[in-house]
């Protein structure tokens, strides 16, 4: 039994181990869908992007980021001239998120590029499985944020 365990383990490693590989997310200096960017901006930009004008702290739980984290991320991309924040109107000690043009210009080159990588990745599946792996991707993605809430609860 224990066995089965540690095969089935050893299996799901190597799966996830692939997973990352063959998307990218071991390179961070770049998206998975070949943009000169790293990850964290790209999802910061198209989160700001899909929500112009989102909060700091929002965008904090968003991106499922620690605020320090976060708070350089964002003195980052706005140093580069792709992001402004302002204070935010009802807190003063919150800031909203802002695309500049440029920054609008760089999200919808990802959004562009996100798309078409995700096009080719699904056409690579049957149709008839698409909807199995939408599932198991879901059922993945709530086990690993069952496993983030244990581990909060442990320390």
């Amino acid at each position: 039994m224990i066995e089965l365990f540690l095969m089935a383990n050893h299996d799901f490693q190597e799966k996830m181990i692939a997973l990352v590989r063959a998307f990218g997310w071991h390179r961070p200096a770049e998206t998975p869908c070949g943009q000169p960017v790293t990850i964290a901006e790209a999802h910061a930009l198209l989160e700001i992007a899909r929500a112009d004008g989102i909060s700091q702290n929002e965008l904090t739980v968003s991106l499922n980021l620690a605020k320090s984290t976060v708070s350089r991320l964002i003195s980052k991309i706005e140093h580069r001239g792709w992001v402004v924040r302002q204070p935010h109107e009802q807190d003063r000690r919150a800031y909203r998120l802002f695309l500049t043009p440029k920054g609008s210009e760089i999200a919808q080159q990802l959004a562009q590029a996100r798309q078409s990588k995700m096009d080719g990745i699904l056409a690579q599946i049957p149709v008839g499985q698409r909807d199995d792996v939408l599932k198991s991707l879901d059922l993945l993605v709530k086990a690993i944020q069952a496993g983030e809430t244990d581990e909060i609860l442990e320390h």
